[in-house]
């Protein structure tokens, strides 16, 4: 099994900003100074006000969970290695949503609402993921 590997995001002109954050364990989202709304995940223009000015800004990496599923069945072979593994609706206390895995959690204990903080899975030379874990300072 060590010659499977997890499938790579690709990095666009627009997503490129949050992946090299994410690669020095900085999470990142985008703020629009014309109207002060932030979002994620990344575009070109603010899905509120439609300016193209919009700026990355990094944010705390915390929030709770809005709703995740334990998924039993993985979608390739590399996540089959990870089974039962968590997919959850971050709500990050800068007022986004994001999706991603809570790791390093007993499942059990997964809750709506609980606590979690930012940790970063690094996936290659050059890249690292944003998941999630339970914050025990909650």
């Amino acid at each position: 099994m060590s010659n499977i590997h997890r499938l790579l995001p690709v990095a666009t002109d627009i997503t490129r900003p949050y992946w090299d954050a994410a690669a020095k364990n900085s999470l990142v989202i985008q703020h629009c100074p014309a109207c002060g709304k932030n979002q994620f995940y990344p575009r070109g223009f603010c899905i509120s006000c439609l300016s193209p000015d919009i700026e990355w800004k990094e944010c705390s990496g915390k929030g709770k969970i809005y709703t995740f599923t334990v998924n039993h069945r993985a979608p390739n072979p590399y996540m089959e290695q990870k089974l039962p593994y968590v997919v959850a609706m971050i709500e990050l206390d800068e007022g986004t949503r994001m999706m991603t895995n809570i790791v390093d959690s007993p499942i059990a204990e997964v809750k709506i609402g609980k606590r979690v903080k930012v940790v970063f899975e690094k996936i290659s030379e050059t890249m690292s993921l944003p998941q999630f874990t339970l914050d025990p300072q909650g």
